[in-house]
């Protein structure tokens, strides 16, 4: 009866792949990695009038000392680049020059026999300061008042911060003559802007009346 002694190896080596299968593989791995048409994404916005155009798309970078077996560069990354190109800077351009308000001038005729000049005056400038400049306010009152408000009238509008001009007259009217001399200070200030050659949207506003802030921004649109 015989024995067979022997020794099984200790090691193995490591399982080898063809120079078919690395090809295959690395084929694979580069049409999954190569970046296709339909990945280039095309953006548009708008912004300000202009139109910016937006591109990205996906670049191959090779990796020092990768390559396929017929001496081809792999690519192992991408790096995503974004271009943008603007267009139609001349119509934004166009779009953005400011135009200039027009003066509006608020011409209010007031008298010194009114027990409440004062408050209404206030009230008054109160809104007019809320509309947008230019503006230009024109008061005219007769110059031999009561005593003490010709001082009050020129501190009030001193006070309100506004463009304004303060006119007096020296002629006298009667209570029974108040509508002739409702036409002679209102007159009288046509012929203070006729002769300092002010230009602008003249609007008669009594002391008593209300205003909604919208009905400035429409006479700025008169032509």
């Amino acid at each position: 009866m015989g024995f067979f002694t022997g020794f099984a190896p200790t090691g193995s080596k490591a399982p080898t792949t063809s120079a078919a299968t690395r090809s295959v593989i690395l084929s694979n791995t580069s049409s999954a990695a190569t970046p296709h048409s339909s990945q280039i994404a095309s953006l548009r916005s708008t912004a300000g009038g202009g139109r910016i155009n937006k591109s990205r798309k996906l670049i191959p970078q090779q990796l020092p000392g990768s390559s396929s077996d017929d001496g081809q560069p792999l690519p192992t990354h991408f790096e995503e680049v974004k271009t943008e190109e603007f267009t139609g800077a001349a119509e934004l351009g166009s779009k953005s020059k400011l135009t200039p308000r027009r003066l509006i001038i608020i011409i209010t005729p007031t008298n010194a026999r009114d027990p409440h000049q004062g408050v209404n005056l206030r009230r008054l400038a109160n809104t007019l300061r809320l509309v947008p400049p230019p503006v230009l306010w024109v008061v005219v009152e007769h110059m031999e008042s009561p005593s003490g408000k010709e001082n009050e009238v020129s501190e009030m509008l001193r006070s309100t911060g506004m463009m304004y001009r303060h006119l007096e007259y020296r002629e006298n009217f009667t209570a029974a003559e108040a509508e002739v001399e409702l036409e002679h200070q209102r007159n009288l200030a046509l012929k203070h802007l006729e002769r300092h050659r002010l230009s602008g949207i003249v609007h008669f506003a009594g002391i008593h009346n209300v205003y909604d802030l919208d009905f400035f921004d429409e006479l700025r649109e008169i032509e």
